[in-house]
């Protein structure tokens, strides 16, 4: 019986048809052979006025798709997703650009070591963000993942600290800022829109981003070349060869398997995985070009790694935090400890009395 009134109540609440209008029903004076005159006894008398009622969008849009045939509930289903599609790679290709734009200025003001270092700070960006904007019940914010991230920053500043020669902050550290926390917005909306509404089609998300920069970003290289910020010559031969493998390679490839790897895990996961780069790279130089490097570097790299391991490990358990739990117990070892003694006293020994009128 319950059940029923909450049905009922349901479809009080949120009715699935708007509110009637009436419009006048329009009928023609010609009289059929098979209609009976005025002048006949009517049982039944119509109103002449005709009640309406619309369907909302949502639904309409649902009764329609149970309509269509398969093949034709299949190719409206690609229209609008690839229409959605758009929409959200408009949205995100000018965090996407800006990212780019920001983080290639700034290798070009300054060192890479400190520019690789202070990119190192979009983990701590997208723990923030993520926790703020979640797009699962594993975003939200413990000490577990602020250990795992200071351990990846603290990592990186020990790889990259022997490197570094200029400890100025210039304005490429800046822009390396700027372009961390564009890396990290993009990152956490984009999942947060594609866990929240539907499944994003990578590659056909990054070829709309793609569109979008093609069609809206190109006059800003004439904004910069007039106001001499930065001049815009035509590459060469060798230029553009280089130019279209590092697109192909260091940027379609590489971003598409990120923003996958980033879907199945999480954007923190994602993040961390960037700053292997680091230590991959710099093995890669031992291997290949037998170059040597420091001890502080091996020592940097175990807790890059450990990181990711930390993390890869939270995302198991959404709402884990070993190490919160560790401290509470650690807490309530060192309270034990620390309580006074209580003297109790026995019941016998206690003895109940009344205060006499007279005392």
């Amino acid at each position: 019986m319950d059940q029923a009134v909450d049905d009922e109540s349901y479809y009080v609440t949120n009715p699935s048809l708007s509110d009637p209008t009436f419009i006048p029903i329009r009928s023609s004076g010609a009289i059929s052979g098979t209609e009976s005159d005025d002048s006949s006894i009517r049982s039944v008398r119509f109103s002449k006025m005709a009640e309406v009622r619309e369907m909302s969008a949502h639904e309409a849009t649902e009764a329609l798709m149970a309509r269509l045939s398969y093949a034709a509930s299949i190719r409206l289903h690609r229209q609008k997703s690839h229409h959605k599609t758009a929409k959200t790679a408009l949205l995100f290709c000018v965090l996407w650009f800006a990212a780019n734009y920001f983080f290639q200025l700034a290798l070009e003001m300054g060192e890479t070591a400190m520019v690789t270092l202070l990119s190192s700070s979009s983990s701590f960006f997208t723990l923030v963000l993520a926790a703020y904007f979640p797009s699962s019940i594993g975003d939200k914010f413990t000490i577990t993942k602020i250990i795992a991230v200071a351990m990846n920053i603290g990592g990186i500043v020990t790889v990259t600290i022997s490197d570094i020669h200029d400890t100025q902050f210039s304005r490429g550290a800046l822009l390396a800022l700027f372009s961390a926390f564009f890396y990290a917005a993009y990152l956490v909306f984009v999942k947060r829109k594609s866990d929240t509404e539907e499944k994003v089609d990578i590659p056909l998300f990054f070829g709309f981003v793609g569109l979008w920069n093609l069609l809206l970003m190109w006059p800003i290289f004439f904004i910069l070349h007039f106001l001499k910020i930065e001049q815009c010559e035509l590459p060469n031969e060798n230029q553009f060869a280089i130019l279209f493998l590092n697109g192909l390679v260091g940027t379609v490839i590489s971003e598409a398997l990120w923003l996958w790897g980033c879907f199945l895990t999480s954007s923190l996961i994602g993040t961390i995985a960037m700053s292997l780069q680091i230590p991959l790279s710099i093995l890669f130089d031992i291997a290949l070009k037998r170059k040597p490097y420091s001890p502080m570097f091996y020592m940097g790299s175990i807790p890059i790694f450990f990181s990711l391991l930390l993390v890869a490990i939270l995302m198991r358990n959404d709402d884990s935090d070993p190490l919160m739990r560790l401290f509470k117990v650690m807490y309530r070892n060192l309270c034990r400890c620390r309580k006074p003694n209580i003297v109790r006293i026995n019941d016998e020994e206690q003895q109940e009395s009344l205060i006499g009128s007279n005392d």
